[in-house]
């Protein structure tokens, strides 16, 4: 009985066996291709749970998504100006025909990333060779990952492969062209600096010769009006005189030796020394001979 058991324990676990060697499961991020002596006998695209010979046939893996090939250093390309600029650039990528490209590249991707990426640069050198410095940075920059992108496609798909996407990432020029062209941007942007600070101060000295021009000319009319008014209210005043002292002449004989006398005395130190019958003491003695 317990033999019966054994035996029946070891056919359990031999059926246990070859039912896991016999099944296997494919995610839905992933292409199964089931191969018999490194023949390709079918190829699973549907996620799920299948079946395969065990100890004849096994399974590779591919991924089903979109990957990135991105480029590790910056490639150095010639425009046609014989240029050199530096570009780095990325690629997506995904499979799409897992049987050719188990054939092409027997699946290994690092295979498939150096074909990809030779392409690319094979095709970019062509591209640039065929425009200007300021095409390739700016101009026609978005055309030239088109057109790489339909021609890297081209020839990926003979490997089972689409080009989803070229980008460049950056492109500039190399450090010494670079320094140069720094040096030289510099060197003009200092020229243009000096020549604007140059016009700027010929244009504020002609500003302030003008000021200046103007101001004499205003206080020279200011002056003028002034000078005019003036004469006029000493005319005036000359006239309300006149006419005021016209009406009493003695009056404005009288006046004027006042003022001639306040004047002489205006201070108490000041001395005069004149003979005593001169008319400036006129109205002095007049007063005299008044009081008495």
């Amino acid at each position: 009985m317990s033999a019966r058991m054994n035996r029946l324990a070891i056919v359990v676990a031999l059926l246990v066996v070859a039912a896991a060697l016999s099944l296997f499961t494919v995610d839905q991020r992933q292409y199964a291709l089931v191969l018999q002596f490194g023949e390709v006998k079918w190829i699973v695209k549907e996620p799920g749970l299948n079946t395969k010979i065990p100890f004849i046939q096994n399974v590779r893996y591919f991924d089903k998504r979109i990957l990135t090939l991105d480029n590790s250093e910056p490639e150095r390309f010639m425009t046609s100006e014989k240029q050199n600029v530096m570009v780095d650039f990325f690629i997506k990528w995904k499979i799409v025909d897992p049987n050719l490209y188990y054939i092409s590249v027997r699946g290994d991707e690092a295979l498939a990333r150096t074909r990809l990426s030779q392409t690319v640069k094979d095709g970019l050198y062509g591209e640039f060779s065929k425009r200007t410095v300021h095409d390739v940075i700016s101009g026609e920059r978005d055309r030239i990952m088109e057109q790489m992108r339909v021609k890297a496609d081209l020839d990926a798909r003979r490997i089972g492969v689409e080009i989803v996407d070229v980008r460049l990432k950056r492109v500039e020029l190399p450090t010494e062209v670079s320094d140069k062209v720094y040096s030289r941007m510099e060197s003009e942007r200092k020229r243009v600096a000096n020549q604007l600070r140059a016009e700027g101060a010929a244009e504020a000295e002609k500003i302030r010769a003008d000021a200046n021009r103007q101001r004499e000319i205003i206080i020279a009319e200011a002056y003028r009006d002034a000078q005019k008014i003036k004469g006029e209210g000493d005319s005036k005043a000359t006239a309300i005189y006149a006419a005021a002292f016209g009406q009493n002449p003695e009056f404005y004989a009288f006046y004027r030796s006042l003022e001639a006398y306040r004047n002489s005395f205006a201070n108490k130190g000041d001395m005069l020394v004149v003979d005593p019958s001169s008319d400036f003491f006129k109205y002095m003695k007049d007063s005299g001979r008044g009081g008495k």
